[in-house]
Formats: structure tokens, C-alpha cells, sequence
């Protein structure tokens, strides 16, 4: 089935690379008119004008998601450039894996403020926009540990576990008015966040029932539904592309 979001706008965080990335580019080959956002301003240009020559339609922005002014830009150019906001995808995220008494508080503070906020403030900003164009889909990206505990990543699995509740305070709050809020909850995907801790990554992989890790993309179909009219009665859930791991 192709076209699934033909005519709709997207705005996908952390959308220079991993999940964000293979979001950004399977919305646009569907039909979507896709907002590259990601505080790595080159990499967001290059997959913006890489989906561009491929005949998508898509426009790259630097996004802080921490950052209420750059949101406040972000939709505004969205509207500017494609005269709405349909969907958006609040994927940004920044990990750590101290527990606890080795957390600092400035790590706390940072992993709060991408991950929480600007999960928060993504939606503060596109809920108007959404309203002015009749409706639209949220998807927060949440994890496994937003599920489960690791003993470990207290920080993370903190914030993690907040987006999911957010969602579905969210989900309630507009559900009269065609705005619905769903989270995705990845376990092991092949990512350069994952990349970066290969033991912690590897150890997730071998407590995954189906014994590996995920491709980008199949977390990014998952999204690809709850931002269809496919999933138009579907809000608050949570989605879980985990191979199996949160389900003992």
C-alpha cells in the first residue's frame, strides 16, 4: 500500500540519523511533506536534500528540542513552507547509563531536558498548529525501560517512563479533537546511540526473546500506523517494538 500519509505534514526529531532518519524517509516515499529536525544541522540537510532528489518533499531545520524558540520556528516554518502540521514524531533522545548515586545532577538536568521537555514541548507547540488543521497524530518515542526497570540509567529510564504517562495524559486531553497521542516503546535497535554503549547494547540483545537487535525501519513502520488514518481510533496506546523483551 503506498501513500499512506499523501497529503500530510510531518515533523520528525532527531530525524539526522537512526530511527529519526529511517522515520524521515519512509513518511516522505509515503506521500508525506517531512520537516528534518535535529540539532545536527548538516546531517538533517543532507537527508532532507537526499529525500528531495528522490522526488519527496522535504525541508531541514536545527532543532534543540530543549529549546521553546526553536520549536516556536520549527512549526512556524512547517506552516510556512507546507502549510501545516499533521504529524509529528518527538524521537530526540539522549542517553545515559549511571544508576542512581552516580547520577549527576547536571547529567539529570540534560537528560531531562532533551528527552522530557522536549518531548513536552514538542507537543505544547504542535497541538495549535495540529487544531488549525483539523486534526493529527502524535507519536512519542519511549523505550522498553519506559516499561521495565535495568537498575541501571536512572536518569533515562526516568524520562522514558514519562513520556509514556504523557502520552497518555495527552491522548485524553485531545482525544474530542481528532488529535491522538500514541508511544512506541524500541528495545535493541541497531543505532548509533546503541553503537555507543556495545556491552550494555549487547546484554539487551541477549535478554531479547527473538535474540536481535532491530533495524531502524522496523521501528519506523510502526510509527508509519500510528501516524496513518489506518490507526485513526487508536490513542494512548503503547506500541512495543521489542522483539519480545518486555513481554515476561
Amino acid at each position: 500500500m503506498a501513500g499512506r500519509l499523501e497529503g500530510k505534514v510531518a515533523i520528525v526529531t532527531g530525524a539526522a540519523q537512526g530511527m529519526g532518519e529511517a522515520e524521515a524517509r519512509l513518511f516522505a516515499a509515503e506521500g508525506a511533506a517531512v520537516v528534518v529536525a535535529d540539532v545536527q544541522e548538516a546531517k538533517a540537510k543532507q537527508v532532507a536534500d537526499e529525500i528531495t532528489a528522490e522526488g519527496g518533499k522535504a525541508i531541514a531545520l536545527k532543532l534543540d528540542v530543549s529549546q521553546e524558540t526553536d520549536w516556536q520556528n520549527a512549526v512556524r516554518e512547517a506552516e510556512s513552507t507546507f502549510g501545516k502540521v499533521d504529524v509529528l514524531v518527538n524521537n530526540a533522545g539522549i542517553l545515559g547509563f549511571a544508576g542512581v548515586e552516580d547520577t549527576t545532577l547536571e547529567e539529570w538536568n540534560s537528560i531531562i531536558a532533551v528527552n522530557q521537555t522536549g518531548c513536552w514541548l514538542g507537543m505544547k507547540h504542535t497541538v495549535p498548529a495540529m487544531r488549525r488543521a483539523g486534526g493529527g497524530s502524535i507519536v512519542n518515542i519511549s523505550s522498553i525501560y519506559g516499561l521495565c526497570g535495568a537498575g541501571a540509567a536512572t536518569a533515562y529510564q526516568g524520562t522514558k517512563g514519562a513520556v509514556r504517562i504523557l502520552t497518555k495524559s495527552a491522548a485524553v486531553q485531545y482525544a474530542t479533537e481528532n488529535i491522538r497521542v500514541n508511544a512506541i516503546m524500541p528495545g535493541a535497535i541497531d543505532t548509533p546511540m546503541g553503537a555507543g554503549v556495545p556491552e550494555a547494547f549487547q546484554m539487551v540483545i541477549n535478554a531479547t526473546p527473538m535474540g536481535r537487535s532491530a533495524k531502524p525501519i522496523e521501528v519506523a513502520y510502526g510509527a508509519l500506523y500510528l501516524a496513518s488514518d489506518e490507526a485513526s481510533f487508536v490513542t494512548g496506546a503503547d506500541l512495543s517494538i521489542d522483539g519480545g523483551y518486555a513481554t515476561p
